[in-house]
């Protein structure tokens, strides 16, 4: 049995190296199968010049039955070995995702989601024949039901400019200086951005988390996971890939360990309403609280409303009131004197969550 995992990569068949690692072992796979594109004959632009696409022998399968038979095997062996509170992302195209996630659910993985990854430019369909196709399928499944499963919810809502992250991602194909080439030629013809792992292991990791890839390819997922502080295992069957994912993730330089921080999900945290405040006499009825600039000060009540002039309420509804507004973070506006200074109320919930929690 391998025990040591952290920080590795391995040249090996996938099916056989999964079946040595210890059950139970990541918090999180990233999946990037063969796609089984179906291809049946070259494709060429107008000009009759050839597209570099998708035809590599390890991307082809007899039938759909091999296929099915490839995948129920491998996603078998990463649920066995995932953690109970895990989770695992799958990314694939029109032509396999559907019977993915068709095992996936028959596996008894629970679908949280299931993202689009719009691609800013595309390919085009240089015969005319169909739509571009100008998107593929991430899914994103919890080990089971009653998984909990790590959703940074106020990282994400904060890299969106705090908007809700949506189920539509709009990320570039990978390109430019990204894409690795060797004489003018792409290395591997389905590289991934690290934009798209980026977002990917920031909304469903945390530092210090196990990764596991067991498609590595180029080495995108291990390398973006060695940047971000998490620990990542990678497994790749074919032999130069394997090698430019080594050299990839060598050249890469972790983020320094301060600027790894994230915006903590409040969902998350243990709840703790005004009230239990003035119950475990932290903060006593009478007292006054103030907005920031002090020209607003209200009084807190016994039974942890507050009141201001003939507003009473909440302190999330008296602040509402006062600014004309529908709502209000009552923690973030109200302050309280502590010396010769006035501290935000959220000073103290901070302070007591600990001994509630």
């Amino acid at each position: 049995m391998k025990t040591d995992l952290k920080n590795k990569i391995i040249n090996g068949d996938s099916l056989k190296e999964l079946k040595k690692i210890p059950r139970e072992t990541f918090d999180l796979i990233f999946a990037d199968p063969p796609y089984n594109l179906q291809l049946k004959s070259e494709l060429v632009r107008p000009d009759r010049s050839k597209v570099d696409a998708v035809n590599d022998k390890w991307d082809q399968f007899e039938n759909f039955k091999k296929y099915d038979e490839f995948t129920y095997e491998w996603l078998s062996e990463c649920k066995r070995i995932l953690k109970k509170d895990g989770a695992i992302w799958v990314i694939g195209s029109y032509h396999n995702i559907f019977r993915v996630g068709t095992a996936i659910q028959n596996l008894g993985f629970w679908i949280l989601n299931d993202v689009i990854w719009n691609k800013n430019n595309p390919m085009p369909n240089f015969r005319g024949t169909r739509f571009t196709n100008a998107h593929e399928t991430l899914i994103w499944a919890s080990k089971s039901e009653k998984s909990k499963y790590t959703f940074n919810y106020q990282s994400l809502k904060c890299l969106n400019d705090d908007l809700q992250m949506r189920s539509n991602w709009d990320l570039p194909i990978c390109s430019g200086a990204e894409r690795l080439k060797k004489n003018g030629k792409k290395v591997h013809s389905t590289q991934k951005p690290e934009a798209l792992l980026h977002r990917v292991l920031l909304a469903s990791t945390n530092k210090n988390d196990m990764i596991l890839d067991p498609f590595l390819g180029s080495g995108t997922t291990a390398t973006v996971a060695k940047r971000l502080g998490r620990n990542y295992y990678g497994i790749e069957k074919e032999k130069k890939y394997f090698k430019v994912a080594e050299k990839r993730i060598d050249n890469t330089k972790p983020m320094e360990d301060d600027m790894l921080d994230t915006l903590k999900n409040n969902r998350s945290k243990t709840r703790v309403p005004f009230g239990t405040l003035v119950e475990l006499g932290i903060i006593k009825p009478g007292t006054e609280i103030f907005n920031r600039s002090k020209r607003i000060n209200a009084k807190i009540l016994v039974d942890g409303s507050i009141k201001y002039q003939h507003a009473e309420g909440s302190i999330h509804k008296v602040a509402a009131k006062i600014l004309g507004a529908e709502s209000c973070n009552g923690w973030t506006f109200w302050y309280y004197k502590s010396g010769n200074t006035i501290k935000p109320i959220d000073d103290l919930r901070e302070r007591l969550r600990p001994r509630i929690s």
